[in-house]
Formats: structure tokens, C-alpha cells, sequence
């Protein structure tokens, strides 16, 4: 039997190149996708270090012809394709009246429009091998709201909405479309985001991170890589079949308020 092949996009880095390393440590072969001028470098180290085969692409998640490209090309390049992470997102932060169209229109694109593209090109592949695991990378923003983050939100919330028509669509091709909502992980970006708001807020780090960023939460830590990689796995399962149109929140409690 094929190994089961995987396509995470925005897995250069992050949420995303950590969900990635974890499937390849079980076996997956992995298409990357990222914007990272060494991405093909990245694809390269993972596939000695897990002995799987790996591509890379920096297809641009902003133009639809370039996801159904990138889905097509990892079906060519594979042979097949079992589970798409639609993990690829950007964020911008402003009050609305101040919010740049442009930014808005690129956070709707990328965070939300390319999930959708990329599951439309995957479908009948995956309805031709009767499999497939379609794991959406929301957000709890998908599931709560916060102030001056209109299009993120926005974006986040639509996912979890398509998440749900997608489960009822596949249900009776083995196709199976879940979310996944991640509260603050300690990625290079949020790593950005603590110094930026230290200097604007005169606070220390540490008081951002406890006052500013972890203040929702009830557990005061970070949601780590391997519990969203952990989750991740778990729906990729061939047993998962019945595990289909849910939001799963890794948020250390912020949603249950």
C-alpha cells in the first residue's frame, strides 16, 4: 500500500511546518507549501530526517488557479492525495474604520477563500479513492470574537461554516471535514507579536504575555505544536470516519467563557 500523501499549506513555518514534521515522523508523504525562500530546503531535511518523499510549492494562495495548480501538482507528483491541511493564513490588526481594504480583501483570500479552492480541487481525487480528511486550520477567533481583527474573524468564522457543508457533502464518500481552533501558540509570528506589543504597551514580555495575549485563557501557557500535530493525526485516521463537521477549540479554556 501507497504511503497516505499529505498537503499542508503554509507548512514552512509554524503551526503548519509542526504538523508537518509530526505526519512525516508517521509515515506521510508531504507536499509543503509556503513562502519561505528556503522552503524547498525545509521539504528536502524532513524527507531525510523521516525517510518519506516531500515536495515543496510557493504557489500564491491569493489566485485560484495557482491552489487548483498546487493540489494538481501534488496528485502528479504522489499519485494520490489523502489529507489537505488548509493551514495557510495571515493576519492584520486595526480598528475598522482604519482597516485598508486591500488587507481585508487578502485576509478573506488567503485565510478563508483558499480553503475553498483547495478543497473543490481535491474533491474528486478523493472521491475516487473513497478517502479523504479535509482538517481546516481555524482559529478560536472562528469561535469568538476579539476587537480590531474584523477580516480575521470574519475569515475564521466562514471556515468553520464551509467545515460543516463540506461534512455533509463527503459524508458518503469517506470524506471528512473538521476544524481545528488554536488559541495562541508560540510561533515565530506570535514570538513578533510579544516584542511589538511590549514596546507599545511600556510592558515586560512576560506582562504581555500574562495581561495581554494568555488573559482569556483559563490555563495561563501556550497552546503547544503537538497538541494541534496530536489532534491533527487523530483525524487523519482511517478510524475517524464518523469524526466529521466539528470545531475542536485547543485554547486552554478561552472559549468556554
Amino acid at each position: 500500500m501507497m504511503n497516505r500523501v499529505a498537503l499542508i499549506t503554509g507548512s514552512t513555518s509554524g503551526i503548519g511546518l509542526g504538523i508537518a514534521k509530526h505526519f512525516a515522523k508517521e509515515g506521510y508523504d508531504i507536499m509543503f507549501h509556503g513562502l519561505e525562500n528556503n522552503g524547498g530546503e525545509i521539504a528536502q531535511s524532513v524527507a531525510k530526517e523521516y525517510n518519506v518523499k516531500t515536495s515543496f510549492s510557493n504557489a500564491n494562495m491569493l489566485e485560484a488557479e495557482a491552489i487548483e495548480n498546487l493540489v494538481k501538482q501534488t496528485i502528479e507528483t504522489f499519485g494520490g492525495l489523502h489529507i489537505l491541511i488548509n493551514n495557510a493564513g495571515i493576519q492584520f490588526v486595526s480598528p475598522i474604520e482604519e482597516f485598508p481594504n486591500t488587507k481585508y480583501e487578502n485576509i478573506i483570500a488567503i485565510n478563508m477563500n483558499a480553503a475553498f479552492y483547495a478543497s473543490k480541487a481535491a474533491w474528486s481525487q478523493m472521491k475516487s479513492q473513497n478517502f479523504g480528511r479535509i482538517i481546516n486550520i481555524s482559529s478560536v477567533h472562528g469561535l469568538r470574537a476579539s476587537e480590531y481583527k474584523t477580516a480575521y474573524v470574519a475569515a475564521k468564522h466562514g471556515v468553520i461554516g464551509m467545515t460543516k457543508v463540506m461534512a455533509l457533502e463527503g459524508a458518503n464518500h469517506n470524506i471528512t471535514c473538521n476544524a481545528i481552533c488554536p488559541g495562541y501558540v508560540k510561533t515565530p509570528l506570535v514570538e513578533g507579536q510579544i516584542k511589538d506589543q511590549a514596546k507599545a504597551h511600556d510592558m515586560s514580555e512576560e506582562e504581555v504575555v500574562e495581561k495581554v495575549m494568555l488573559r482569556k485563557q483559563a490555563v495561563k501557557e501556550f497552546v503547544p505544536l503537538k497538541a494541534i500535530a496530536d489532534m491533527a493525526l487523530l483525524l487523519a485516521k482511517d478510524s475517524s470516519t464518523t469524526i466529521t463537521g466539528t470545531s475542536f477549540a485547543l485554547d486552554g479554556g478561552w472559549s468556554a467563557q
